[in-house]
């Protein structure tokens, strides 16, 4: 039961009960990643283009679609990478999740998050000051 209803109310941990009767009905599987996630093709969209859609293995991260699906799912090339050759460029990195709100997010220096004294203003910046 308590599977039922996070499928029914929640979207950010797998697909929902709308999106598992859309890919039922009108969904083709192209292929799947080396991360799990699912990709489909099917149904025409408002631009005429096939629609293409992922569901996500886990947690909804849209980085964690490697490049040549991302292609894909961007229209920018017509072959999936499971019936093309596809290798990464010298300059993808690999997949690295967001950090945003854990402890290994970026904290630039000067940041509130960062500990220790921050630097006082210097340069050619003067503080706003209401009727100046």
């Amino acid at each position: 039961m308590a599977s039922f209803l996070a499928k029914m109310f929640t979207w950010w941990n797998g697909s929902t009960i709308g999106t598992d009767l859309f890919t039922r009905r009108f969904g083709k599987k192209v292929g799947e990643d080396q991360f799990g996630n699912v990709y489909y093709e099917g149904g025409m969209s408002t631009y005429g283009l096939k629609r293409r859609w992922v569901v996500y293995n886990g947690y909804a991260d849209a980085s964690a679609i490697p490049p040549g699906w991302h292609g894909w799912m961007h229209h920018r090339t017509d072959t999936p990478p499971t019936k093309a050759a596809y290798t990464a460029r010298e300059w993808e990195k690999p997949h690295n999740p967001n950090q945003t709100g854990t402890a290994l997010a970026y904290r630039p220096k000067g940041s509130l998050a960062v500990q220790g004294e921050r630097n006082k203003v210097t340069g050619d910046y003067d503080a706003w000051t209401p009727g100046a």
